[in-house]
């Protein structure tokens, strides 16, 4: 009986809490081969962020397996706010990261630099990867300027981002938004640089696309937070999430958006996710109120755009029993 090898995977994220969790989700994937992770300083403070990474890497084993954590050197357009940024200080405050201290410092490894590598090394080996992206997708689309060719080392991208016939996250009442550019329609990965959006749109056909339009369906549910509460208490996986989650209970608009995206990835997404829908996609990269809005356009790249849950019951199934794990202690 042979067993297929593990997919690579580049993951791209910009350490949101959602964004820890989905690196827990990830990691107890037996199909899934981490091959580096890339920390996009747009939904975090790149120091306290790279800090709090390092920590949750030794806690999940990563670091022993030698995976690369590295940090994107992308400039956003368009800053998320403070209030918002600031989650990754306090994630690394939990009770399961207590025990590590941070093993990087600056100047750190450049994300692009390792992608580049990565791709290289996929082209080489005719094994192309995936690339994994929860936060803006401006790391990948800056190696591709610079190295078209390296395409050929991608399988596919999976891209938490916009928001098609659904309300943006951009301004809500969780956070100040100057009126003059209010905007209801952009979801903040695709805000914070629409110029690599459309790069993005433009380069590639296909994209594996979750939008608010299917992740605002994952709520953090009571029943979930309960079943993951009575988890904690014999797998420190589940106590590590239930923690995580903990931070944010008072956020009712908090979802698990990208962890939803990450699940794509796992052994049961034909049983989670509905057929995507194929639509030929642009972005507005400019507009006071406009700007980093994803709609329909004819005469485009046509992109895999996931809308709807087939099963939501097995999402939050999978979740629970993926974390279903003790990790060692590599203190």
């Amino acid at each position: 009986m042979t067993t297929s090898k593990p997919t690579p995977v580049i993951f791209n994220h910009s350490a949101a809490i959602d964004d820890f969790v989905s690196t827990a989700v990830l990691s107890s994937m037996p199909n899934i081969d981490i091959k580096g992770i890339v920390v996009t300083n747009a939904d975090c403070i790149a120091t306290p962020a790279m800090d709090t990474s390092s920590k949750v890497h030794q806690f999940l084993g990563l670091e022993k397996k030698n995976i690369p954590l590295t940090l994107s050197m992308a400039r956003g357009w368009n800053a998320f706010p403070w209030s918002y940024r600031k989650d990754c200080i306090t994630m690394g405050t939990i009770e399961s990261l207590y025990p590590f201290k941070s093993h990087v410092t600056p100047p750190y490894q450049s994300g692009e630099d390792m992608i580049e590598v990565l791709l290289l090394e996929a082209m080489i080996m005719s094994e192309p990867v995936i690339v994994l992206a929860t936060g803006p997708i401006t790391a990948i689309t800056t190696v591709l300027k610079r190295r078209p060719e390296l395409i050929k080392g991608i399988k596919k991208v999976i891209w938490m981002g916009g928001a098609i016939f659904v309300k943006g996250n951009l301004y809500d009442k969780t956070v100040s938004v100057p009126r003059e550019i209010a905007n209801d329609k952009a979801e903040w990965n695709a805000f914070w640089d629409p110029f690599a959006v459309n790069e993005l749109f433009t380069t590639f056909s296909g994209i594996h696309m979750f939008p608010l339009d299917i992740t605002d369906k994952a709520k953090i549910t009571d029943a979930f937070k309960t079943e993951l509460a009575a988890q904690a208490k014999d797998f420190n996986l589940s106590q590590f999430v239930s923690e995580a989650y903990g931070l944010v209970k008072d956020e009712p608009f908090y979802e698990m958006w990208n962890t939803l995206a990450t699940c794509f990835l796992g052994t049961a997404a034909n049983d989670i996710f509905a057929d995507p829908e194929e639509i030929s996609l642009t972005i507005e990269e400019w507009g006071n109120d406009t700007q980093g809005w994803i709609h329909q356009m004819e005469n485009r790249n046509a992109q895999s755009v996931y809308f709807n849950l087939k099963n939501s019951d097995a999402f939050y199934d999978y979740v629970l029993q993926q974390l279903k794990a003790n990790v060692e202690d590599n203190d």
